[in-house]
Formats: structure tokens, sequence, C-alpha cells
């Protein structure tokens, strides 16, 4: 357990980061909000990077003494096993249903990847837990034609403060035919929810577009030789290769493509945009990658900047762009929290649940605000390719992962 934080909310978030005082009344009470991530396996540095974000939101709260007279603690969870290797649904259930009987649950950040989301969704709705994941982009979860599936409770308990893969698979495919003017690809997966789902996306999309899918091949997560694979590739002669998965697989696919199929481009999704690829992978196999993150780039705006170097400074290493992500989730609860006691109701999952729903508020990537399933209502995708540059650590994803721009959105 780590220790108690929290926040008042009032301000636009670039202006809160540089505004927290001791003024505020400290706080006679408290509340618990659940963190859910991978923290062991494949990608345990980028889910550590996620969870710091979101503690980042907390511990700046509690050092101001409380949000509307509470504290927050925090309850993290690990839904990352040594079995699996990476995330585990059967682990993220179990989590869900830990912080459904615990009373003192008033929301939830997480998950990290979506095969936990589709897991932990049913449970977390039957309790009317909200959770806000702050990188999962299955978009089944929030899909209204799955809701009894996915939220059998009826309202929307399954945020983002990322888009999803209906937006992210296909406007990548739409940078590769409009950018990278790729005519033919061979599309991969990791056999993962996220995976599959948004490998799905990105084929439909591309097909679209007239490029030619020249297959289609599933890569087994725990096993270590892709060669066969991308040795029946490469006489077919694709521009491209596109992988949906994490990083897992991710890592080995981009060693072995390297020395197998070294001259054409490769991309993915936010499944590739991490330190656990680039310390993993390293170079130059992870070199001239394409990937993309489901939310806005604005790490190397200048009013981040201050907050990326608390960041840095709190906890050593630099912050990714799901720091961002996470951290406004937790300033989306926070302000929820004081919404509802303002409203002079009883904090409790089901008011703050209402809370998150009509939330509209100013954050580091800007407005944050939901439809009526759960969905940030801002939909931009950006893009990012991996190049080399020795004045920083080879791992520092603000460094070595380039943004080259918005991927145009699909019709």
């Amino acid at each position: 357990m780590l220790s108690r934080r929290t926040l008042i909310v009032q301000a636009p978030a670039a202006v809160l980061v540089a505004a927290y005082s001791g003024r505020a009344p400290a706080a006679d009470k408290s509340v618990t909000v659940g963190i859910n991530l991978p923290l062991t396996g494949a990608d345990a540095q980028a889910a550590t990077k996620i969870k710091q974000g979101a503690q980042m939101a907390f511990d700046e709260a509690n050092a101001a003494g409380g949000v509307a007279g509470y504290k927050v603690d925090l309850l993290v969870l690990d839904d990352g096993t040594a079995t699996a290797g990476q995330y585990d649904p059967a682990q993220a259930a179990t989590n869900a249903r830990k912080m459904v009987s615990d009373s003192s649950v008033v929301a939830a950040i997480g998950p990290q990847m979506s095969g936990s989301g589709k897991a932990m969704s049913p449970i977390l709705s039957q309790g009317n837990l909200a959770i806000i994941t702050p990188s999962s982009t299955n978009p089944d979860i929030t899909n209204p034609a799955m809701a009894a599936q996915y939220r059998p409770g009826g309202k929307a308990i399954y945020f983002r403060t990322v888009t999803t893969d209906a937006f992210q698979g296909p406007n990548m495919a739409n940078y590769y035919a409009d950018t990278l003017k790729v005519k033919s690809v061979y599309v991969l997966d990791d056999s993962g929810a996220y995976g599959v789902g948004i490998a799905d996306a990105f084929q439909k999309q591309a097909e679209k577009r007239g490029i030619t899918v020249l297959g289609r091949d599933q890569l087994n997560p725990k096993e270590a030789d892709y060669t066969t694979i991308l040795t029946k590739i490469k006489p077919l002669n694709p521009d491209g290769i596109y992988y949906g998965g994490v990083a897992q697989a991710g890592v080995k696919l981009a060693k072995q493509a390297y020395d197998i199929l070294p001259k054409i481009v490769k991309g993915g999704g936010d499944g590739m945009h991490s330190t656990d690829l680039l310390s993993g992978a390293g170079f130059p196999a992870a070199e001239g990658w394409y990937c993309t993150i489901a939310a806005p780039h604005v790490l190397d705006k200048p009013e981040v900047a201050e907050w990326a170097k608390k960041f840095e400074a709190k906890f050593g290493g630099p912050p990714e762009d799901y720091s961002i992500t996470a951290y406004d989730a937790g300033l989306v609860i926070l302000d929820a929290i004081k919404r509802v006691a303002a409203a002079g109701k009883t904090v409790d999952r089901n008011t703050v649940r209402d809370a998150i729903q009509s939330a509209k508020l100013d954050t580091l990537q800007g407005e944050v605000s939901f439809d009526e399933n759960g969905d940030i209502t801002n939909r931009i995708v950006s893009v990012f390719q991996i190049k080399k540059d020795d004045k920083y650590p080879l791992n520092d994803t603000i460094h070595q992962y380039h943004y080259v721009g918005v991927a145009p959105a699909a019709a």
C-alpha cells in the first residue's frame, strides 16, 4: 500500500501542478482509489510509468491538504504473473473482485491491457465501480452492442483517457497509405484481445485504402522463435509489416525482423511504444519502427515541461505519454470527488461514477469528457518513429521515440 495521496481540482491542470499549497483545510476523512496494472512481466516498465503518473496526481493532492476534506489512499494491485510472463486476465478478474469487495474503494485506474479490461469490466459493472483506463484501447469493452457482456449492471463504468482501436488501427492504416506510401503489407498479432482487435481494425482500413494485405499470422507470446513466419513473409516482398500486440512478442519480433526483413516499413500500435520495447529489443533492432499512441502527444509542449521535470525528479526517470493519461485519469477522479462533496452528497462509488460520467475537465492533454459509453470524446492518434539519439539513455521514450505527427482520421 502506498502512502495517502490527495488534491484539490479547480483550475486547469497546467495551473494546478504549479499552484498546490498548504492552505487547503486538513483532510479528516479518506477514500481509496484502486490501481490495477501488470507490474510483473514483459510490460512492467511501462506499467510502472503509468502507475507513477497516477500516483503523482494523488501525491500532489494529499500534499495540498486533501480534496473536499478527503485524503486518498491507493490500493495498488498487480495483474501481471510470472506464469503468463505479462498481464494475466484471470489475475485481473481477481483484482477486480478485491476492489469491489472493499467498500472504501470509490473509483479505480487501469488496466493497462484490454485483455485485463475484458476480464474486469463485468465484475466492476456489477459493483458499480468506475474505472478509468489510461491505455487500454479495445473498443469492445465500451461498445453499446456488447453492453450485456461487459456492463451487465447497466451504467457505463469503463472510462478512457485514450481513444480506442476503432480509431488507432484505421488511422495508422491511413498513415501507411498516405505518408509512407505502403502498397502491400503483412499483418501480425499476438493473440491477445488488444493485439487481435487493433490488427483487425488496421487490416480492414488498409484493404479499404487499396493496400494489398499479403497475409496474416499470429505470434505466440511464449514462443522464442518467429523466424519461420518471418522467413515465409520475406519472399512475398511486402512494403511493410504491421504488428498488433504488446512487448512480450513485440521485443522478439523486432529483433528477428531486423535480421530477416531489414529494409521494409515496420509498425504497430501503442503496444510498441514503451520503455520495455527499447530495453528488450535495443538498437539497432528497434531503429525505424513506427508506432502510435491513442492520445495527443503533449510531452514536448512547453506548458507540460515543468510537470515532466517534476515527474523525473520524483521518480528518477522521465514520463511516457501514458504517464500523462494516467495523471489525467487521477485528475478526473479527484474532480469527481470534489463535485460530489460540493453538492452535499455522500462520496461513494455510485456518486463518484455519476460525476465521472459528467466530467468536463481541463487536463494536461486538453479537455477530457466522455460519451455515454465511457469513451473519451477526443479521438487524436499520434504517430512516432524510433530514431536512436545517443545524447540520451537508449530506453528514454521521450527522446528515442520521435513524434512525426497526427495519423489521418479514417472516415
